[in-house]
């Protein structure tokens, strides 16, 4: 195979996206990187290709750096549009709006897809399409926003495609009281689209009458693949799952600060007190 022949699946003229995007690149090679799958990078580098926008490697690194981009205007966006919100309210929305679903809805609306530069096996198996690849794009592509414009068009595009209508059918749900306190299914995300493993829930403890009972509930993290190990949290309520709602909350609070400080997402057994 020759070179040219890989790039045949080099994806659609980026024109249209930074159009979308609201941002003219000063280092296109950015852009291009954001929407190179690894596949394709490995693909060109076996044929021999020199291929410029290539030549940096594929898009992971970008993908990094826009998720933690993408968590800080989230966050920021939310904090100032809901001045009314609670730490938790605002919690569990930010992890909604950047978790791996809604960013995959993100880059299927401006048809992101089309754009990836994918190796000829991964465009026969359909992988532009792919949920967990559109999401990875679509971070990486933040990621090269970023680096190229800094923070305002990212700002920009977030608020009106991460946020827009889903922020404000979000609100709606807080107000009605539908959305608040589902921290577990808030973690879950989180810890799925961290690719983390899954939470467990176990009762510690009971306490008081049965009139007035409470219950102790500790959420461990469970690595795919393995056995419950590390505790995130405990939480207690007057009911197991109003205690496990609470565990949830306090674990995914830990995270995300953990996340924002850059360090590890693992909390030890003392701070699961």
């Amino acid at each position: 195979m020759d070179p040219q022949s890989a790039n045949s699946h080099s994806g659609a003229d980026t024109a249209g996206l930074t159009a979308i995007l609201g941002h003219q690149f000063r280092r296109p090679e950015l852009l291009e990187r954001a929407l190179t799958h690894r596949s394709l990078a490995k693909e060109l580098a076996a044929v021999g290709s020199v291929d410029q926008h290539v030549a940096a490697g594929d898009n992971e690194r970008l993908e990094f750096l826009g998720d933690a981009v993408l968590g800080l205007v989230v966050g920021e966006a939310l904090f100032q549009l809901h001045s009314d919100w609670r730490e938790g309210e605002l919690t569990v929305v930010r992890a909604q709006l950047v978790s791996r679903q809604h960013m995959a809805r993100v880059a299927a609306a401006i048809n992101l897809g089309s754009y990836l530069r994918l190796s000829r096996a991964e465009e026969r198996s359909g992988l532009r399409s792919a949920s967990t690849v559109l999401s990875n794009t679509m971070e990486a592509v933040l990621g090269a926003l970023y680096l190229d414009g800094g923070l305002d068009p990212v700002r920009e595009f977030a608020r009106s495609y991460v946020l827009g209508d889903a922020a404000e059918q979000l609100a709606v749900e807080l107000r009605s009281g539908a959305a608040l306190g589902n921290f577990k299914s808030a973690l879950q995300e989180h810890l799925q689209a961290a690719r983390l493993g899954t939470p467990v829930y176990k009762v510690r403890g009971e306490r008081g009458p049965d009139h007035r009972k409470q219950f102790l509930v500790e959420v461990r993290l469970k690595p795919d693949g393995g056995e419950p190990g590390i505790p995130l949290a405990r939480g207690s309520g007057s009911t197991k799952k109003d205690a496990e709602q609470d565990a949830a909350r306090r674990a995914l609070k830990r995270l995300l600060a953990a996340a924002d400080r850059g360090g590890a997402p693992a909390i030890s057994a003392s701070d699961a007190e």
